[in-house]
């Protein structure tokens, strides 16, 4: 006898956060069949999903009503605890919210203590960028029970379970430590051969063929959104966190890019260019 295949239940979503990642998230879902309402702070961002056949709400509370599964993708703590205030008494028992910004673990922990009873939270911040967001190749950093959302989150890339509630935000916050730790290295040690006379090309391949490859290829990537300011943010949050002397000056480097308006909101390989022909 031919097993029956398992059907997905394509459960309600309210997609909160239609930044430069969170918009083609939310497009994967609404591609696999997820009845979606949306919401951004500017509204204008959520006209093409809109167009696409997804819902938009006026405001975060609007948004979450008769959701069974809730995500924000938000810019940082701050934003966070600003739609917290608006959603948390609107959610209804058996509702998951999965929070999948940078914010660090204490920033899900505030959040944990303030949802009712009934309300179950995962933590599941992503590794890659725009272009695995679009493609549903993202990594994505899971804690807590994700049991009831592992369907919804595999249409968004392959989920590893970290742990407790927590220790996805808190892994993100280790990965992107060492990421932008590593550009800002690279943009050093460039610097330092373009001091000693040496050919920039010479330098940059010699860095790629060694154990910082990886460094030297986000320095110098292209069609990738990180931005200084995010940079900086998710630097703040680790120093605050743990004695972290090597990534404080990563910091400094970073906060100094991103006082440049047009840097600030611009991907962090043109903060590393910035570094490797300061004066």
């Amino acid at each position: 006898m031919q097993k029956k295949q398992k059907t997905e239940k394509k459960q309600r979503i309210a997609f909160l956060g239609l930044g430069h990642m969170g918009a083609p998230m939310a497009r994967r879902l609404l591609a696999a069949g997820h009845p979606l309402t949306v919401w951004n702070r500017t509204p204008a961002r959520a006209e093409p999903l809109v167009a696409e056949g997804a819902a938009l709400a006026a405001s975060p509370a609007a948004a979450v009503q008769g959701a069974d599964v809730v995500i924000t993708m938000l810019a940082g703590p701050e934003a966070l605890t600003a739609v917290t205030d608006a959603v948390a008494p609107e959610l209804r028992p058996g509702t998951t919210w999965i929070e999948m910004s940078t914010v660090g673990p204490d920033a899900v922990r505030e959040l944990a203590g303030r949802l009712k009873d009934g309300i179950a939270l995962v933590d599941a911040p992503v590794m890659g960028s725009t272009d695995r967001a679009a493609e549903g190749t993202l990594g994505i950093l899971a804690g807590g029970d994700a049991d009831a959302v592992d369907q919804v989150l595999a249409h968004l890339g392959t989920v590893t379970r970290t742990g407790p509630l927590g220790s996805g935000a808190a892994l993100k916050l280790v990965v992107n430590t060492a990421v932008i730790g590593g550009v800002g290295l690279v943009a050093e040690a460039l610097r330092l051969a373009a001091a000693l006379g040496l050919d920039d090309g010479t330098a940059r391949d010699a860095l790629g063929a060694g154990p910082l490859g990886g460094a030297v290829a986000r320095a110098f990537a292209d069609g990738v959104h990180f931005t200084t300011d995010l940079a900086v943010k998710d630097l703040r949050i680790a120093a605050g966190a743990a004695e972290l002397p090597v990534t404080a000056a990563v910091l400094e480097h970073f906060r100094q890019a991103a006082e440049d308006p047009e840097l600030a909101g611009a991907d962090i390989s043109r903060a590393a260019t910035r570094i490797i022909h300061a004066a």
